[in-house]
């Protein structure tokens, strides 16, 4: 079922990059199909526990029975809370795998994708919030133009807004389809699904308040990690790699860099790679999803 749902990116790298102990406590915040964290739970011994989370039930269906294992529904900017729930203090390391599942893009029925005409949902939690097609609907022309320019680095952002409140004073955008309608015009032919892809994630980012909660996760795993404990994050796109890169660095999201007495960095963190880690030639073919993956890991002071 794992291997259908979602194959993982970076995988060895990623869980390398724990330096698993074999009765330590880890996090896998990002559960997905399961493959990080059966490759976390096959380095752990029998005293060990891994905790993973998702929002999404489709990701019930890969529920690891294991004794050493806990499945949190929940989303992951609430980690510090349910560790807490679960009486730990600390954690020996935590995964994230930022992407979304290639099982989210290949579902027609979650409007993730521009490839089916579905409605436009969008939310990883289907459970709650405002789907895709409300904020398209809704939202005022300023704040589109915000999400189109923050969220996908639109450089025409301004006329995607436009376009959107005309065609919705017309119809309502219910679905792909109409969202195409609305701004086909705009996208040149040569780029337009480099383009799309682009709308599309920026519109699932403010969806699903992807930003928040990550800050949200980060500020909670810096404070659960134990002396010694590792962080490995991946990332997919500039957003999500800046505030993991600050975290790192600075030990907060905007990256402000405190110094002591002797001009050192104040940061929790140390690097364990200098450089982002990035998938092999091999893998980019085999899962072309991973193309614009990059590791990083840092240890807590």
């Amino acid at each position: 079922m794992s291997d259908v749902y979602h194959v993982p990116v970076l995988l060895n790298e990623s869980v390398d990059g724990l330096d698993i102990q074999p009765n330590g406590i880890y996090v896998d915040v990002t559960f997905g199909g399961g493959g990080h964290s059966r490759e976390i739970l096959s380095r752990l011994g029998k005293n060990g526990h891994l905790y993973s989370f998702d929002q999404d039930a489709d990701a019930e269906k890969n529920i690891i029975d294991d004794k050493r294992f806990t499945f949190v529904r929940s989303n992951f900017r609430y980690l510090k809370n349910w560790m807490k729930y679960y009486g730990v203090n600390q954690v020996n390391g935590l995964l994230a795998d930022l992407g979304v599942s290639s099982h989210h893009f290949d579902d027609e029925t979650r409007g993730f994708s521009f490839r089916f005409d579905t409605p436009l949902d969008m939310r990883m939690n289907k459970r709650a919030g405002q789907t895709a097609a409300d904020l398209l609907n809704k939202a005022e022309e300023e704040k589109l133009a915000d999400i189109f320019y923050l969220y996908g680095e639109m450089k025409n952002a301004r006329r995607l807004a436009a376009a959107i409140i005309k065609k919705r004073t017309e119809k309502t955008i219910c679905t792909t389809q109409d969202l195409l309608d609305a701004i086909s015009a705009m996208l040149p032919k040569e780029r337009e699904k480099k383009d799309l892809a682009k709308i599309f994630q920026a519109l699932r980012i403010e969806v699903n308040h992807e930003m928040d909660a990550l800050k949200e996760m980060l500020k909670g795993a810096t404070d659960l990690l134990s002396d010694g404990g590792r962080l490995s994050v991946i990332t997919y796109h500039s957003l999500e790699d800046r505030i993991v890169k600050n975290v790192m660095k600075a030990g907060n999201a905007e990256g402000k860099v405190e110094q002591d007495f002797f001009g050192r960095i104040k940061s929790p963190f140390q690097l364990i790679s200098g450089k982002v880690i990035t998938p092999s030639e091999e893998e980019q073919q085999q899962n072309p999803r991973s193309r614009s993956a990059k590791l990083r890991i840092a240890e807590k002071k």
